[in-house]
């Protein structure tokens, strides 16, 4: 078994999307980093890695069983022992997971630059460990709180944060009904199709929002964004989060 030490860790809880674990260079300061003292390598074969990277699934149980309670966490000089936490890397991703003593990588980090080198480093002449695991015969289900990747492609991780900020504003127009209101916001978008809005069905209209909206990111959309959620207090504190006060 191989083993990494002192390695920092930026841990984002409940992420499906691999997208949204973010690379060291995003990492802000006010995450709240964590050492840890000790913890396995594995290398794992890649279909293996993305299963992991970006799903929130089940990990399988001889992994489980090979890394149990071999990792450590080093929190005000004290050595915590943690049931299922590692590194694993396909060769070219890498990614630490923490299950909080679950059995699916409910929290994942990347790592810091220089411990990236060693990992690739350490592992350059080994094969990968061969683990079985439940892959489902259908492709993952992306939809529109679970974006595909490439609509995230080439964004900073606050214009990521923003465009799900959308996704969550236009899901809830969606499930409103309310159709006056829905012509309206497309009406927003694309004011040089008033008159071709109207005489639409207001499910089309939605669905047309939704395309044009999904791809890309660029003022138009922050100012969008910023005004489709007035008024309703969770999106606000979300957008404060990410932009700093919204204007009045």
């Amino acid at each position: 078994m191989l083993y990494l030490h002192d390695v920092w860790v930026n841990w984002f809880e409940g992420e499906e999307n691999g997208y949204n674990v973010c690379h060291f260079h995003e990492w802000r300061k006010d995450d709240g980093v964590e050492l840890l003292d000790q913890v396995p390598l594995l290398k794992i074969e890649p279909i293996l890695f993305n299963y992991i990277e970006n799903d929130l699934a089940e990990l399988p149980q001889q992994l489980l069983d090979d890394i149990y309670q071999k990792a450590y966490l080093r929190k005000n000089h004290e050595r915590i022992q943690l049931d299922y936490c590692f590194v694993v890397t396909d060769g070219v991703g890498i990614l630490a997971i923490d299950t909080i003593g679950y059995t699916i990588p409910i929290r994942k980090s990347r790592l810091i630059p220089r411990q990236e080198q060693l990992v690739y480093e350490m592992i350059e002449t080994n094969e990968a460990n061969v683990y079985h695991f439940y892959q489902p015969s259908e492709m993952k289900d992306h939809h529109i709180l679970s974006p595909e990747p490439e609509l995230m492609r080439g964004l900073t991780r606050k214009e990521r944060q923003l465009k799900q900020l959308l996704f969550m504003a236009l899901d809830q127009l969606h499930s409103s009904n309310n159709e006056a209101e829905v012509r309206y916001w497309y009406t927003e978008w694309c004011p040089e199709r008033y008159a071709a809005i109207q005489e639409m069905n207001v499910e089309d209209v939605w669905e047309q929002l939704f395309e044009e909206t999904k791809y890309g990111w660029g003022k138009r959309h922050v100012t969008f964004c910023e005004n489709i959620i007035k008024g309703q207090p969770f999106f606000e504190k979300l957008w404060e989060m990410e932009h700093g006060p919204k204007v009045n």
